[in-house]
């Protein structure tokens, strides 16, 4: 019943920008602080950013910091990653996910929700 549908995705070269989106449905979106999450093959999930249920609050991992940003739009029930300046090791699959929660988590067990992710490649 609840959807988290990732989109943007995509093959670009190092240095270069992608923007990334997460459509939700079935969940009252206001309600959510939002994260993105990032997973290489034979690698753990890791935290990228989140942001809460506002809006007017975000962290972010040390790897982006400087690079990525995230930023809501609540009428659209749509979260989103801006990718500044990608780097090969940004190379991933990235999940947006739902917590029930004011400020978000950054731990995946932490969240109610998640959409079934959108791949990112970056070439040298």
């Amino acid at each position: 019943q609840v959807q988290l549908v990732e989109s943007g995705g995509g093959l670009v070269q190092a240095g270069g920008s992608l923007r990334l989106s997460c459509a939700a449905s079935g969940l009252t979106f206001s309600n959510y602080a939002m994260g993105w999450f990032r997973q290489a093959p034979g690698k753990e999930r890791e935290f990228v950013a989140v942001i809460s249920r506002g809006g007017s609050s975000r962290n972010y991992a040390d790897s982006s910091k400087g690079r990525f940003t995230i930023f809501r739009d609540n009428a659209e029930n749509t979260v989103f990653l801006q990718m500044n300046s990608l780097k090969p090791e940004d190379t991933a699959v990235y999940y947006c996910a739902a917590d029930q929660t004011l400020v978000g988590r950054s731990t995946p067990s932490a969240y109610d929700y998640w959409g079934q992710g959108t791949q990112v490649t970056v070439s040298s």
